[in-house]
Order: structure tokens, then C-alpha cells, then sequence
């Protein structure tokens, strides 16, 4: 099992450059960074966990630029959006970022992915429809594929249309960077089965508790949709847990846990990570 790590980069926090190096030093795999463009002042949209919306979620940096960060201070760690909203993003351009980290990062990227839950956030972005989101990430998705794998690539669907185009860098990784789905269960571990390299869920959601007990109906759902379970890797999002739980995960097939800190400091956070570094090593 591999362990990750999830932040909301700020001008407060820990920076990327510190923590990717501090990630690597300790063994961990992974980076992981979400993304919000903005939060808009009418908050109609409930937070998903309920309560108010924390401070780091109108703070957070651009992925994409933090990710650049970390990756030219590292050589081994992977780097991971965690997640891309790209119901708010063109696709085009998303595809060119993807590629462009892929290649500066020499094929350590990690395409983490979601539909997002704030309509009033996409509504900004030009994504009106809330209900129709999850049609345009499919759509957007399928697209950004075609301009990674084709020379001269093209797309023609409901939501997303573009004629012939030429466009570069390709990515590194063949045939592109893994997209991993995040989503809760059951609708996203479809989503994953349908499009996706992999499934990104949380470790615990009100509406599916405990994310082992789904697992059997998970890997039932893919082979009923002719998928290889072992072609979907599981990625579960928890905050700091024990290594009583990191033992579970791994007992369960999970492939990477990441864990989900706050916006600390360095001073807060490098503790952390070697408190979580010694269960990584404890577990394996």
C-alpha cells in the first residue's frame, strides 16, 4: 500500500516546495492538492460535511502551480491533483496543463478528478447546470484524452466540441496520466468503473459509512461492467488515522491511502509527517 498526502496550499501554510521535499525525504509517494477558483459570497451551496466552510477553502492555491513546485524540487515523489474540478475548467487548456506537469514532472503526475459540489462556484465558470455536471466531466474527460493520445485530435459530443486541432506537449506517461475518480458510493464508483483509472472516495461519508463495507458490492459493480477490480485501484481520502486503520486499508486491497492534513504551518506539520511517516513504515 502506498500513502500519500492531501493539503490545501496557502499563504499561511506549509509551501510546496518544503513539503514535497519533506514528503520525499520520508518516504511517501504522493502529494495531493484540491483546488476552489473562488467561493462565492451567496453560500447557498451547503458545505458536504456540514457546518461552516473552513478558511482554506477560499484560500487555497492553484493547483497546477503548486504542483510545479513541488515537482522541480523532487525527483521521486508523484503529484496529484486531489481533486480538479474540471466542470469548471476548459478542457483544452486543462488538457495542456496536465501534459505540461506530466512532462516537467517526467511522468509523476496523478489526475485526481471531481464534479465539485458548489453550483454557485460553476455557475461562475459558466457551468449553469448542476445537475447535468457530472455529463460534462465525462464528456470533458473523453476529450482531454483524445488530445493526449491523438496528433491531430478532435471531439464531437453533447456538451464538448472541437474541431481538428494540433496541440503539444503530449504527456509522458502513455497513454496519459492516470484519471482518478473521486465520489462517494455508489454514483462515483460508477463514474470510476465508467471512465475512470481509479477511484478516490472518503474514507467515511454519512450517506455510505464505512468505505470497507462497500468494497465487496465495488469490485461486484466492476466485474458486472466488465472491469478487473485490480484495473482500479483505490484511493481512499482520511484524515490522520492510527495504524490500527492503516492496517485495515491495506488488509482490504487498498492501494494508497492519503492522508488529509490542515493548513498548518511547518512547525505544526513536519511533526505530523513523522508521526505519520513511522505508521507507513509500521504497516508497509
Amino acid at each position: 500500500m502506498q500513502y500519500g498526502v492531501a493539503i490545501f496550499f496557502t499563504d499561511y501554510s506549509i509551501g510546496p516546495v518544503a513539503m514535497a521535499k519533506a514528503l520525499e525525504e520520508r518516504g511517501f509517494e504522493s502529494l495531493w492538492t484540491p483546488e476552489h477558483s473562488h467561493i462565492p459570497l451567496s453560500r447557498a451551496s451547503p458545505f458536504p460535511q456540514g457546518g461552516d466552510l473552513p478558511k482554506k477553502y477560499y484560500d487555497v492555491m492553484d493547483p497546477f502551480v503548486t504542483l510545479s513546485a513541488a515537482a522541480a524540487a523532487t525527483t521521486k515523489l508523484k503529484l496529484a491533483t486531489g481533486i480538479c474540478l474540471v466542470t469548471q475548467r476548459d478542457p483544452i487548456q486543462t488538457a495542456k496543463s496536465v501534459a505540461s506537469l506530466d512532462q516537467i514532472s517526467n511522468g509523476r503526475f496523478l489526475f485526481g478528478i471531481g464534479a465539485g459540489w458548489n453550483a454557485e462556484e460553476m455557475a461562475d465558470h459558466g457551468t449553469t447546470d448542476f445537475k447535468g455536471r457530472f455529463k460534462l466531466m465525462e464528456e470533458r474527460v473523453a476529450a482531454m484524452r483524445e488530445i493526449w493520445t491523438k496528433s491531430k485530435p478532435a471531439y464531437e459530443g453533447e456538451l464538448v466540441r472541437f474541431p481538428p486541432m494540433m496541440t503539444w506537449p503530449k504527456p509522458v506517461q502513455k497513454p496519459h496520466p492516470p484519471v482518478i475518480v473521486g465520489g462517494a458510493f455508489p454514483w462515483g464508483a460508477r463514474r470510476a468503473i465508467q471512465y475512470g483509472d481509479g477511484w478516490y472516495p472518503h474514507a467515511v461519508r454519512k450517506n455510505y459509512g464505512d468505505l470497507l463495507d462497500t468494497l465487496p458490492e465495488f469490485y461486484e459493480m466492476c466485474r458486472a461492467a466488465g472491469r478487473d477490480p485490480a484495473t482500479l485501484p483505490i484511493t481512499v481520502s482520511a484524515p490522520p488515522q492510527t495504524e490500527e486503520a492503516a492496517v485495515r486499508y491495506r488488509d482490504a486491497g487498498v492501494a494508497r491511502i492519503v492522508y488529509a492534513i490542515a493548513s498548518d504551518d511547518a512547525e505544526k506539520t513536519l511533526p505530523l509527517l513523522d508521526r505519520l511517516a513511522e505508521i507507513m513504515r509500521k504497516v508497509g
